[in-house]
């Protein structure tokens, strides 16, 4: 799951969007599955996400996703089950409420993070940061830093499981089923991690200063992102899930 935010090239009309649209989509996505009640308007929400990303050709990234959450998922249903005492007894500890809370809460959470994996799969993180500069007129250096903080996010996954090679190599054994124990052995790993960040922080930040990062405005951009018409039907799509979301 390096590749989980990495640019899927393509020539989808999903490809094509402004990254401004593209990034709209996954908002109203989102915001719809926290506005609805209903775990049917929830799941359609989750198919819509599924089959976008099929259309788009990321569908393999974004089933790969589920299959990470999938334990986070049955551990959250469990514990919403478990702690729902309200409602029709169904069988055991279990009862109707806290079935329906499961569900719920399963399903926002898997809708919340497929949107904006599907969003960073078709969009290159250098267009939008400079479309959110032009179209929003958000200032560069916090598009700047929000991009580069997701750059960083495979960087630091490489650097995390090269350590844990290394402290295998030397004896240690990270399969133990101690979750206690794991978490001790998870801090000789933190620490070099730790530091490794803060350097590559820093040499970041010196590449970006004697490039005239601080000079760098939104009308210096040598490319443009114009709004199109179907960038404006799309977004009216957007306005008219969320007002669907609020209402079910």
């Amino acid at each position: 799951m390096l590749d989980v935010i990495d640019y899927t090239p393509g020539k989808s009309l999903l490809h094509r969007l402004n990254p401004v649209t593209k990034l709209a989509i996954a908002v109203a996505i989102i915001t719809a599955t926290f506005l609805t009640q209903s775990p049917f308007a929830l799941t359609a929400l989750l198919a819509l996400t599924l089959a976008i990303g099929a259309y788009a050709g990321v569908a393999r990234r974004l089933t790969g996703l589920l299959k990470v959450l999938l334990p986070i998922v049955v551990v959250m249903f469990t514990l919403q089950v478990a702690f729902t005492p309200t409602g029709e007894h169904i069988v055991a500890f279990a009862t109707v409420d806290g079935v329906i809370g499961g569900l719920r809460a399963c399903l926002r959470l898997v809708g919340v993070a497929l949107p904006l994996v599907l969003m960073l799969s078709v969009t290159r993180l250098t267009d939008l940061a400079n479309a959110c500069v032009e179209v929003l007129h958000v200032p560069y250096r916090y598009a700047f830093t929000f991009t580069t903080a997701l750059r960083f996010v495979p960087v630091f996954t490489r650097e995390m499981n090269a350590i844990m090679e290394a402290q295998t190599a030397r004896g240690v054994h990270f399969d133990t089923g101690n979750p206690f124990k794991k978490l001790a052995l998870m801090i000789p790993v933190c620490i070099p991690l730790l530091v490794t960040s803060v350097q590559k922080t820093d040499a970041t930040a010196l590449a970006a200063e004697q490039r005239g990062f601080y000079l760098r405005t939104r009308a210096s951009s040598y490319r443009r992102y114009p709004m199109t018409a179907t960038d404006i039907a799309v977004l009216g799509c957007c306005l008219a899930l969320v007002a669907i979301g609020f209402t079910l």
